[in-house]
Formats: structure tokens, C-alpha cells, sequence
């Protein structure tokens, strides 16, 4: 550990990185030398031309240290930018994937204090605490050691790990039992209309802030949709995080009823009645976030089910290669984004990423000399150039009604949030054949099927043959943990799928995540897309109107280059990006 001296001595010297750029950089630095820059260009990192950018950057104004300058340029690894800082500053570097902070060290700071300060203490040893840092500066330790008031030892890890770490460490819902506890006391006497009334009276009651917990720790950990449960005499909450449910509490079957009036209320839903399914929507802020959530009730045995939808406003809109999509179908896809009219349509199961995928086409479209039009239920991402409605039955705007006032508003281009129905499926094809371009999700397993939805909805086999341009498919897929990867064999079943597919066995070997912290030990962190793309040719056309079956237009389409969701999967299973099971837990198709 660096004495105090020391430590200033080195902030004196980190802070010779905002000298003017023309000073030559020194290269040749030697193993305790102290500007980043410098180290980053001396290892190899970094050139030199990007290290005076960076400092250019940080004199003209833009905010942040240097290292940090080059990370959000992309010249510079986060993991890369740690291990310089170790050096830079004699501080270990340290590794949280597996660490488990000790109780007793967590106690020495509140959760709030903790991510204010950004740091996780680890464990007691004697006088001093071991701590976890991603800023190891004397004045930063300084400033820790008075919130402390302990000695600390620390230990250098990336920001991201960091920030993982303390929300897995810091549980919002580490207090709920306490909370449970309080309200069964107020609550054990008391009437049930007067109970439910009481227990979400006041932000400082239990139910209050069981919720509030709940949906905090939703958002920490990723998750889409919060599921509470009545189970006999549990309440059972779980949380979908990639796709996949986790249990994550279970508390008294007592408290269930508040829970959900307690949800009801934030909804602007009716409390009294729960025979009833009930659809709701609320905004709230966790952790300086914005959130919509939208909230569905319905009555099971036992009581009533609710899910909350979680939409993340801060959540950036991705282009569409980021989604996943492979170089050669995002071109093809951008330039049937480019044509004047037409129908493109995203299909996909529920949970498919259709949503994200039509507001990244948006983002190519969006331009000052278009008019674009949406009509959502409800509108998840708010983009200021583009005009948006929002659904609202009880006002008496519908899909089908809405949609028809945006044809009356001069529209270039229009984006349906679902077609859930003949009467707005209809619209939104004659919108396409007289000279709109219509975008649209709809719930399909893949693009023929898409097809065939459309002329079971009963539009008349050469309206689609016509209107329709393209359609695209698409699956959310696991990716594999980066912390935690490493080569593994596969199963009999793996193998099978893997060569019925037509993988080849990638030279080093295939990847799996073995499991740790920051992917709560499930081998997998955040998701990627699978595309197919079906162009629609003349020589489908021909066969839509000839009303060709599944079979045949699956072939025709694969002949025509279509490549399909399975040998897109099979294609990052090759990659390393996630394994045959996933790919067999999400695309696979019996007879595919």
C-alpha cells in the first residue's frame, strides 16, 4: 500500500496528463511510472496519436480522466485500462467473479454510501479493511479510509465489475424479510378491507417498500418482467433476466393481496376488482433511471397473478448490427429500408426482440425530410423527431382507428406496433400499396409462418403477394459470460443438433460459462439476435398466389439464399458467442 506522501506524490505527477499536447510523450517508461498515456503507448496499447487525441479531447472540455477518454473511444480495453492503473499506482489487481464479501465488512457501509464511493469493502483483516476499487487514487482512498474509519487495503478492478458486484452485494431485497415481519405485526388484527387500505397508505409502509425493493433489484439485475405468484401459502416472485425465469423470493401467502393492491394502485388500476384480468401502466425512477412498467393482472387459484413488464428509458436504441445481425443480412436489410413503399414485417414469438428490432430500423430511417409515424401499445422508446401514439381503448384509439388518423397526416413512413387483428392488418397493407412504407411486428415462429398468419388473418393471397417486401424472423439468444468462459465438451444431444446442422467444430475448441458472480452462475450474460430474412421475390410472389404451402415456400426461399434461424444459431455456436444448447433451447424447430 502507498504511504500518504507517496500518494500525493503520484496524483502530482497523474496530473502532468493535462500538460499541452504538443509535449513529445516518453515511450520508454519503466516499470513504476506513473501517466497512463504513457504506460498504454510503452506496453503497446494505445498509439501515441491516440493518446494526444484523448488529451486534445479533455482540453477542449469533454469530462473525465484519460485512461477513461480512451475506454468511451474504443483505444483502449476497460480491462486494459485496470491493469495500468495497478501499475501505475502499486495496487494489486483483484478478481470479483468469485469473491464473496464478508458480512461484517459489508456492514461498514451502506449500500448507497458504497456506490457513491464506488467501492466494495471484501473482507475485515485486523485494524483494516480489504477493499475493491476501480479508482485507486490516494485522494479517492483517502476519502474512503475517513467513510470507513478503517485502514484499507485495496485492490484494482474495471468499473463494470465494480458495479456489478455491488448490486449483487447490496441486494435491494436483502431487507424484504424484515419488512414482511413489520407488516404482519401491524397487520395480524386488523379487518382485510382495512388492511389492504393501511398497508398502502404510505411510502413508509412495509408493502410499500417490499414493492419498491422488488423492483429495484429488477432493474440491478437485467431483468424484463417481474412474475408475483400466489402458491397455496407462499408468494412466489421470480425475475426473467436473458430470457430465463429465476426465483428470487418467497414470501408469506399473508402479504400477497397488499402486494398486489399495492402494484394496483401505482397502476391506476381498480383494487376492488380481482376477478378480472386488469392491464395498467406506471413510471418510476430506481437508481436515477427511468422506467415504465406495464402491469397485467389475472385471477388464479389461489389469488392474483401479476407481471410486470419493465422498459428501461435510459436503455440506448441499438443500430442494427449490434442486434446481432450478420454483416451480409444488415446490408441486405438496410437497403429494403430504402424502398418507398412496401410492407416489411418483423415476426417472433413473444420476448423476441421485435420491438427493439423495428426501432432500430427506425433510427435508419429517421431523417428531417421524412414523416414518420408510429402507433404502439404502449410506446416503449420516446424519440423526439419522430411522432408516436400511444394506444388508449378507453379513449377509443385503437390499432385499426389510430391508423387510420395517421394515413390522414401525410405519413412517409409507418411503424405498427403489432397487428393483432384483420381490420388493422388490412389497413396496414393498403397503406403499403398506395405508396407508404409500413413496418410492422407480428407473432409468428418464423418468416413463411409469418406469411401464412397474414392470409389466415384473411387478406386475400394477392394483397401480400403485393404489399409485402420483406419479412424478418428473429430469437433472442444467450450469450456466454465473458467473465467466466472457457472450453468444454459437448453432450451426445449437442453434438447431434450441432452436425444435423451443419456446424463445423470450431479449431480451438467449443465455449461454455462455467458460472460466476456477475452471471449469478448460469453460464450466460445479456442476449443476442438471430435474423433470418426473406425477401420477397417474384417467384414467391408467384407462389403466395398460388397459395404455396410451409414446405414449399421454406425451400424456394432457402434456394433463393434465404439463411435460416438455425444456421444463423449454428453460426455463433461456431463463434464462441453461446452454446448448442442454447441455440437448441431457442431455434430449434422438430423436422427443421
Amino acid at each position: 500500500m502507498i504511504g500518504r506522501r507517496g500518494r500525493h506524490a503520484v496524483d502530482a505527477e497523474a496530473d502532468a496528463e493535462t500538460e499541452a499536447t504538443e509535449a513529445p510523450l516518453d515511450t520508454n517508461v519503466e516499470p513504476g511510472g506513473h501517466r497512463i498515456g504513457e504506460l498504454a503507448v510503452a506496453r503497446g496499447l494505445v498509439t501515441a496519436g491516440a493518446v494526444r487525441a484523448a488529451l486534445e479531447a479533455k482540453q477542449a472540455g469533454t469530462l473525465g480522466m484519460i485512461g477513461d477518454l480512451l475506454v468511451k473511444q474504443g483505444q483502449l480495453a476497460e480491462w486494459d485500462l485496470t491493469a495500468l492503473l495497478a501499475e501505475q499506482y502499486d495496487v494489486p489487481l483483484g478478481d470479483l467473479r468469485e469473491s464473496v464479501p464478508e458480512p461484517a465488512a459489508l456492514e461498514l457501509l451502506s449500500g448507497d454510501r458504497a456506490r457513491h464511493l464506488a467501492v466494495l469493502p471484501l473482507a475485515v483483516a485486523g485494524d483494516a479493511v480489504r477493499i475493491a476499487v476501480s479508482d485507486p487514487r490516494p485522494t479517492h482512498l483517502d476519502e474512503v479510509e475517513q467513510a470507513i474509519g478503517r485502514k484499507v487495503l485495496p485492490v484494482v478492478v474495471s468499473p463494470t465489475s465494480l458495479h456489478r458486484a455491488l448490486d449483487s452485494a447490496y441486494s435491494a431485497i436483502s431487507a424484504v424479510d424484515q419488512r414482511v415481519k413489520e407488516f404482519e405485526q401491524r397487520d395480524a388484527l386488523r379487518h382485510e378491507a382495512a388492511r389492504l387500505e393501511a398497508a398502502t397508505a404510505n411510502d413508509e409502509a412495509p408493502v410499500v417498500q417490499v414493492v419498491q425493493m422488488i423492483i429495484t433489484q429488477a432493474l440491478r439485475d437485467r431483468s424484463s418482467d417481474i412474475h408475483i405468484e400466489p402458491t397455496g401459502d407462499r408468494v412466489r416472485v421470480r425475475y426473467r433476466i436473458d430470457g430465463a425465469l429465476h426465483e428470487v423470493l418467497s414470501l408469506p401467502g399473508s402479504i400477497g393481496p397488499a402486494l398486489v393492491s399495492r402494484i394496483k394502485i401505482l397502476a391506476g388500476m381498480n383494487i376492488v376488482e380481482r376477478r378480472r384480468p386488469q392491464d395498467g401502466q406506471t413510471a418510476v425512477n430506481v437508481d436515477d433511471r427511468a422506467v415504465d412498467i406495464r402491469v397485467a393482472t389475472t385471477a388464479v387459484v389461489g389469488g392474483e397473478k401479476v407481471v410486470m413488464r419493465l422498459l428501461d428509458k435510459s436503455r440506448p436504441i441499438y443500430d442494427l448490427q449490434k442486434l446481432g445481425m450478420a454483416p451480409d443480412i444488415t446490408q441486405r436489410f438496410r437497403d429494403l429500408l430504402k424502398s418507398p413503399y412496401g410492407m416489411v414485417i418483423c415476426a417472433g414469438p413473444t420476448g423476441s426482440g421485435k420491438t427493439t428490432t423495428l426501432y432500430a430500423s427506425l433510427s435508419e430511417l429517421n431523417s428531417p425530410d421524412r414523416n414518420i409515424m408510429t402507433i404502439e401499445d404502449p410506446v416503449e422508446y420516446t424519440i423526439s423527431t419522430i411522432n408516436q401514439i400511444s394506444i388508449n381503448e378507453q379513449a377509443g384509439i385503437s390499432f385499426a382507428n389510430g391508423l387510420r388518423s395517421i394515413l390522414r397526416q401525410d405519413p412517409d413512413v409507418i411503424l405498427v406496433g403489432e397487428v393483432r387483428d384483420v381490420e388493422t392488418a388490412r389497413i396496414a397493407v393498403q397503406s403499403a400499396l398506395t405508396g407508404h412504407f409500413v413496418l410492422s411486428s407480428l407473432h409468428a415462429t418464423d418468416t413463411i409462418a409469418a406469411l401464412h398468419r397474414l392470409l389466415d388473418m384473411g387478406i386475400e393471397n394477392f394483397l401480400v403477394a403485393s404489399a409485402v417486401t420483406a419479412v424478418v424472423a428473429q430469437r433472442l439468444m444467450r450469450r456466454n459470460c465473458p467473465y467466466c468462459i472457457e472450453p468444454y465438451e459437448l453432450s451426445a444431444d449437442e453434438r447431434a443438433f450441432f452436425v444435423g446442422l451443419g456446424g463445423i467444430a470450431p479449431a480451438d475448441g467449443f465455449k461454455h460459462g462455467a458460472g460466476c458472480n456477475f452471471c449469478a452462475h448460469t453460464g450466460y450474460f445479456d442476449r443476442i439476435g438471430v435474423y433470418e430474412l426473406l425477401t420477397i421475390s417474384d417467384e414467391i410472389r408467384e407462389l403466395i398466389l398460388d397459395r404455396g404451402s410451409h414446405h414449399d415456400l421454406r425451400k424456394l426461399a432457402m434456394a433463393d439464399g434465404m439463411q435460416t434461424l438455425q444456421q444463423q444459431a449454428v453460426k455463433l455456436v461456431e463463434a464462441g458467442v453461446t452454446t448448442p444448447a442454447e441455440a437448441m433451447r431457442t431455434v430449434y424447430v422438430a423436422g427443421g
